[in-house]
């Protein structure tokens, strides 16, 4: 009996779970729910901001454009390998954001490598946001 309770809570639990997100407009929405909890304050995604992040030089000197240009919608090259990147925006590159693991993967290594630090969930549904205007 106790048993049966404990898997129904874990159940309940796990229904009451956000379903992950699979498309690029959905990891915005979830990481502007994340900052909204983070920040009340916080009202919505902006382009305009994700645009300024994306072209700012950070901690380390690089932006987010060193590697993947001004035109996200285009293809770029890794800085300092030279490596190429294929076109960050959704519009022209569909499988972009598209896997919960790629998109925490390369927000992780990429923030770290130009801001020398985690972005924000405001900082990544704000990137996001621009990158989805992006044609």
């Amino acid at each position: 009996m106790r048993l049966t309770a404990i898997l129904i809570a874990i159940l309940a639990a796990a229904s009451a779970l956000p379903a992950p997100a699979e498309t690029p407009a959905q990891f915005r929405d979830a990481f502007a729910r994340e900052a909204k909890a983070e920040n009340p304050a916080f009202a919505a995604p902006s382009a305009d901001r994700g645009r300024a992040f994306f072209t700012a030089l950070h901690g380390r000197e690089w932006s987010c454009a060193s590697c993947h240009t001004q035109n996200p919608a285009a293809a770029g090259k890794h800085a300092a390998t030279g490596k190429p990147i294929t076109a960050l925006a959704p519009a022209a590159n569909a499988e972009r954001f598209t896997s919960a693991a790629k998109v925490e993967k390369w927000f992780r290594r990429n923030c770290n490598d130009v801001a020398g630090r985690p972005c924000s969930a405001q900082e990544k549904a704000d990137i996001l946001a621009w990158l989805l205007a992006a044609k």
